[in-house]
């Protein structure tokens, strides 16, 4: 027979992970309102699954989106005016006085006209405008950051914060752009061309982040469930469900 201190860790670990369980189980009740900002990049794609999965598994609670300038969501969050954020996490930097929860990553690439001639990326920006993601996101500054290095004579001749736009406005001729991959739907839609930008091209990484005093809030614990287990089949993630603390 095994000495009882041997068996003890073990033990421990199944009684740990069965209050686990039933403290995330879907009939636990968490109620109350959760204000949320999210990036103009995932509001079509990822919220609507998140709070189709927060209806169905914890009613009580009300997710309520709010819009910020994507400068002052963080501040926001830091603030209390929101209770937690979908961003774009920096690559280096980020605050340490918030938690961070990866969520997905999305690689950027290259959309052109479907008539364009060229192939690759970087004599694609030479021949036609570049029509830049705001740069004052993390999602243009990782945009401009390529764009600088592989085609430095790019020419920015239109600034928009919404990929929806950006792609309407490729679709109609007026330019290039390095963006989150869209949806298939919206490629075919307007008839664009996606050109991937090689080994180095930028990946987007999409983070919940919270204040460190929420750790514990059974509302954030539903969030990040749903943002686990909600269909979101169109998009190309890589989950790490640990925070970085």
């Amino acid at each position: 027979r095994r000495p009882i201190a041997l068996e003890m860790p073990g033990t421990m670990r199944e009684a740990l992970g069965r209050l686990e369980a039933l403290r995330r189980r879907t009939g636990a009740r968490v109620e109350g309102q959760l204000r949320l900002g999210v990036i103009e990049t995932m509001q079509a794609s990822l919220l609507p699954a998140c709070m189709a999965w927060l209806r169905n598994h914890h009613p009580a609670l009300q997710l309520r989106p709010v819009r910020r300038p994507p400068v002052e969501v963080l501040e926001s969050v830091k603030g209390g005016e929101l209770d937690a954020a979908i961003v774009v996490q920096p690559a280096t930097g980020a605050s340490q006085r918030l938690l961070w929860y990866p969520v997905l990553s999305r690689e950027m690439v290259l959309v052109v006209p479907h008539g364009a001639a060229e192939t690759r990326a970087p004599a694609l920006l030479k021949a036609h405008d570049w029509i830049r993601f705001d740069p004052e996101t993390g999602t243009g500054r990782l945009a401009a950051r390529w764009v600088r290095k592989h085609a430095p004579g790019a020419r920015p001749t239109i600034e928009l914060q919404s990929v929806h736009a950006i792609v309407a406005m490729v679709s109609a001729g007026l330019g290039v752009s390095v963006i989150p991959e869209p949806d298939p739907e919206a490629v075919l839609a307007h008839g664009v061309r996606i050109v991937r930008l090689g080994r180095d091209a930028p990946q987007l990484q999409v983070s919940l982040v919270a204040r460190r005093d929420d750790a514990d809030s059974r509302k954030l614990q539903a969030l990040r469930d749903a943002l686990a287990e909600a269909p979101a089949g169109e998009l190309r993630r890589s989950r790490s469900p640990a925070p970085a603390r």
